[in-house]
């Protein structure tokens, strides 16, 4: 995963000096073959050498050759973990350009609604709640979270499959009338035909997914990436023995959840019964 972000890094830097590869390779006396080399992330520890070379031809100074530079040293480690404090996390944008470039995804959500579909509300209230972010740091949180959610857009051509767990829609963040919003949201966006959004009861019991939440990403030109998050840390794993351990629990839950229709049933039905709104107490909508 990071061979991907120094690539992207170095793609940036040679448009930024408004130079092609075959600029970069007559100025550093190199093949194409090599600046394309250098270009797709994969060279990296030994070839400290030949980024900063590179570097040096773009003008790239700074913080920014120092990050790039670190990155190549961390090239070809896999599991690589990136930890964080109080402040916004860095590792957020790293997390939202790989969202950006995956055409698939599927997650599963044990306790909380999926990030990508969370209400503003819900989302603050679900931040304020656990008790352990500073009050001057929520509201950045919440942007950023919904700025990951324009991926979503059907526009932009990605397909997501969403496992959310019975006890994620249960479990109250905020009041009635928040809770209220954002089960009716997930309604709107499960009839979207690029997000697909299944349920999985409390009746399934024990299930594969047992050992928490997770996000997997399919991209066109690399491996797939699965995101792991906790309080300190968060884990991009990209092991070929990780990934199918995760498509399987994908699959696994795909078998015990209802499918869409009945998925969104069951939505409904804790709507009203958990969170109503007073126009919802008939169960007829008012205008």
């Amino acid at each position: 995963m990071r061979s991907r972000e120094l690539g992207e890094g170095l793609r940036r830097a040679m448009e930024h000096a408004q130079m092609t590869g075959q600029d970069a390779a007559r100025a550093l006396g190199w093949s194409q073959s090599r600046v394309s080399r250098v270009l797709s992330g994969k060279r990296g520890g030994d070839d400290e050498v030949e980024i900063s070379a590179f570097l040096a031809v773009c003008g790239v100074t700074g913080a920014e050759r120092k990050r790039l530079l670190g990155l190549c040293h961390e090239v070809g480690k896999p599991g690589w973990l990136q930890r964080h404090g109080s402040r916004l996390p860095q590792q957020l944008r790293t997390l939202i350009d790989h969202e950006d470039k995956a055409v698939r995804m599927g997650e599963f959500q044990p306790m909380v609604v999926p990030g990508l579909l969370q209400t503003p509300e819900y989302a603050r209230a679900l931040l304020s709640g656990t008790g352990t972010l500073p009050p001057e740091e929520i509201d950045g949180r919440v942007r950023a979270r919904l700025d990951r959610q324009r991926v979503l857009a059907p526009s932009r051509g990605k397909q997501f499959a969403f496992f959310v767990h019975e006890f994620a829609l249960r479990l109250p963040a905020g009041n009635s009338e928040v809770m209220s919003g954002q089960l009716h949201h997930l309604l709107r966006l499960s009839v979207r035909e690029n997000i697909s959004l299944r349920v999985v009861p409390v009746a399934a019991g024990v299930h594969a997914g047992i050992a928490g939440a997770f996000m997997l990403m399919e991209f066109p030109e690399f491996r797939p990436v699965v995101y792991l998050d906790s309080e300190t840390a968060t884990l991009f794993l990209e092991a070929p023995e990780e990934i199918s351990a995760h498509r399987l629990v994908l699959r696994k839950l795909a078998e015990i959840a209802p499918d869409e229709g009945q998925s969104r049933e069951l939505i409904a039905g804790l709507a009203i019964t958990l969170y109503p709104q007073p126009e919802e107490h008939d169960g007829v909508a008012h205008e």
